[in-house]
């Protein structure tokens, strides 16, 4: 049985490998061994996460996908968390979260036993998903009313620029030697942040 564990975290200020020896004992309690670790700092609300997409694409006919809780694989909404699920159903991969009692089944051999819990499972990774999606646009929307407030007072400066970062970046955009997914590594910065850099080049040698 095959055990791909996904770690992730939303910014490049937190440690997106945190769980990984909690994961491991996880595991080692169910006599699983986990053959690949996906590690990323990139936010749950998007569906375009480089190593998750990658562990799909790696996975097979009845491999786990292990996590720590489901908000680390689906912060989506709903269009977008039933596009992941479809995928993962279309390759026949079973999601396994600590914080999901329901889902510690799916990590057993026998079949027959993991597709009776797999209705009940799928009801409540719904509700996880929805939790975890209702927890993330609140925590935006008193980021913005906090703003706002800061705002009225004058108080509110917005986020200092990273310029010597921004620089760095577009200087590997223009060699056009690394991908996206290098300069991340390089750089140590998230695709939208690469993404954004892309834009404004984009723009300044149009005008240029």
């Amino acid at each position: 049985m095959f055990v791909r564990a996904y770690l992730r975290a939303s910014t490049n200020q937190q440690d997106a490998s945190r769980a990984k020896e909690q994961l491991k004992a996880f595991a080692a309690e169910r006599n699983l061994t986990v053959a690949a670790w996906y590690v990323e700092n990139e936010s749950g609300a998007s569906l375009q996460r480089p190593a998750l997409l990658d562990l799909i694409a790696d996975a097979e006919k009845g491999d786990i996908l292990l996590l720590e809780q489901v908000d680390r694989l689906s912060r989506l909404d709903e269009k977008d968390w039933d596009t992941l699920k479809t995928t993962l159903k279309e390759k026949e991969i079973r999601v396994v979260a600590q914080d999901l009692p329901t889902s510690w089944m799916m990590a057993v051999s026998d079949p027959t036993t993991a597709r009776m819990f797999a209705s009940i499972n799928d009801m409540m990774l719904d509700m996880l998903a929805a939790i975890a999606r209702k927890d993330y646009e609140d925590r935006r929307r008193r980021a913005a009313q906090g703003i706002e407030k800061a705002k009225a007072k004058g108080a509110y400066k917005g986020r200092k620029e990273d310029t010597d970062r921004n620089a760095l970046i577009q200087r590997h955009l223009k060699a056009g030697q690394s991908s996206w997914k290098e300069i991340m590594e390089l750089v140590g910065c998230s695709r939208g942040t690469v993404a954004k850099q892309a834009e404004l080049l984009k723009a300044s040698q149009a005008a240029a």
